[in-house]
């Protein structure tokens, strides 16, 4: 019996030292590179191949990455850039198995991450870092003290992604009928009451009629910071939102079909938008009114608005894998999609058409040229008053406590 103790305590101490050695190894590799001048980085980073692992649904996405971003990285570095198309969730998967074989080199070196999956990477230590102080055109053209940065859907970053994109939620009208746009949400409470019918929102099952509750509770709580120190916190939900759902059930009589129901989705509120039924619609991506506009479905006298309390910006990042067997490599593309070249095409429609990461006051007067010269639409509001009010993202159980309680606050109230 006593020799069976003896090995089960020499077993334990082993996988004790054996994880204490890889997390040596790790921060070890981490100074380093860390210590190493960037010059040194791009310069090791030369004749090799990185491979991006990122979700491949999108053709304007893949033509980006294969037409624009591969040529000129190897142009630029020597580096042979591959993209593999493969979703988030699997990519995990895959590093979850790789962790547990004790496999300390991979063949993902970049992964496109945010929200819950980038928590569970950072809870289960799947990702390098941080590696973000590292990385010249972050410090350069990002903000880093912005809340969307600093925290992805809640969970703080601390140097483990860099931001690559990002949408904003922002409301879509048509300003033949409505003349002066509300900026507040009190604004907004007296247009819906003195024009009865015009305005809904999607159910909150739904991601944007979502988005159009959580602004609402930030609204409601008074500060998104406190939301966030919190993390999820049921108590502090139900005690922080009843001015939202006293808001709610104020507008309710005055909705569309006097918020006896609601549209099912975002398309069934665009649908009764383009119909001319209601006169606002909205959703998370503050240029998505253009394509709808010049396929003839929603009026040309669309525009956006959003409201000084903050519109709530979706930041989707770049991570590298803990076994990524080329991080310098990664480093030097991630660096590169950083560039304003990189995100000001990025920006294009005939990409990707998303908003940028890079801080407009941080660009130089041509750069800033380059970007306000990049037609997106009139419909698109400006990137400076984007800026201005962008808020994060917060832990996404609030998503569920949200849609839940607004059937017993809202539906179920008369």
């Amino acid at each position: 019996m006593k020799k069976i103790k003896n090995v089960v305590s020499m077993l334990i101490l082993l996988f004790v030292l054996t994880a204490c050695a890889n997390e040596s190894d790790r921060d070890k590799e981490t100074i380093s590179l860390q210590k190493m001048e960037w010059t040194d980085i791009e310069n090791e980073a030369k004749g090799t191949t990185v491979r991006m692992y990122m979700w491949g649904g999108d053709e304007g996405i893949n033509r980006y990455m294969d037409e624009w971003v591969a040529p000129r990285v190897e142009e630029k570095y020597g580096i042979t850039f591959e993209r593999v198309p493969m979703d988030t969730p699997e990519q995990l998967k895959k590093l979850i198995n790789e962790k547990r074989a004790n496999q300390t080199e991979g063949n993902m070196d970049i992964i496109w991450i945010n929200g819950e999956n980038f928590k569970n990477a950072k809870e289960n230590e799947l990702i390098y870092g941080p590696f973000t102080e590292i990385l010249p055109n972050v410090q350069k053209y990002v903000d880093m003290e912005a809340l969307d940065v600093q925290y992805d859907f809640g969970t703080e970053v601390e140097g483990l992604e860099v931001p690559w994109g990002k949408v904003q939620f922002a409301f879509q009208y048509n300003e033949e009928k409505v003349k002066n746009p509300p900026s507040t949400f009190e604004e907004l409470k007296q247009w819906v009451i003195e024009n009865p019918g015009k305005f809904t929102y999607p159910d909150p099952s739904d991601f944007s009629g979502n988005a159009f509750l959580r602004q609402l509770f930030y609204e409601s709580v008074g500060d998104v910071q406190k939301i966030l120190d919190k993390g999820y916190d049921e108590n502090f939900a139900i005690e922080n939102s009843q001015e939202m759902w006293e808001y709610l059930n104020e507008i309710k009589p005055y909705l569309w079909r006097e918020g006896k129901t609601y549209p099912n989705n975002l398309t069934e509120l665009d649908r009764l938008y383009s119909q001319g039924e209601v006169y606002i619609t909205m959703g998370y991506n503050e240029a998505r009114a253009e394509k709808f506009i010049k396929k003839g479905i929603f009026p040309e006298s669309t525009q956006s608005f959003i409201l000084e309390s903050g519109s709530i910006g979706n930041t989707h990042f770049l991570a590298i894998p803990f076994n990524s067997p080329n991080k310098q490599g990664a480093m030097t593309v991630i660096n590169f999609l950083l560039t304003p070249d990189a995100q000001l095409t990025k920006l294009e429609s005939t990409y990707w058409g998303e908003n940028t990461v890079l801080d407009p006051l941080k660009l130089s007067s041509e750069e800033k040229a380059s970007l306000e010269a990049i037609d997106r639409g009139d419909s698109v509001l400006p990137a400076e008053t984007l800026k201005k009010y962008i808020k994060p993202e917060i832990h996404a159980e609030y998503v569920t406590w949200l849609k839940e309680n607004w059937v017993n606050e809202v539906v179920q109230t008369k």
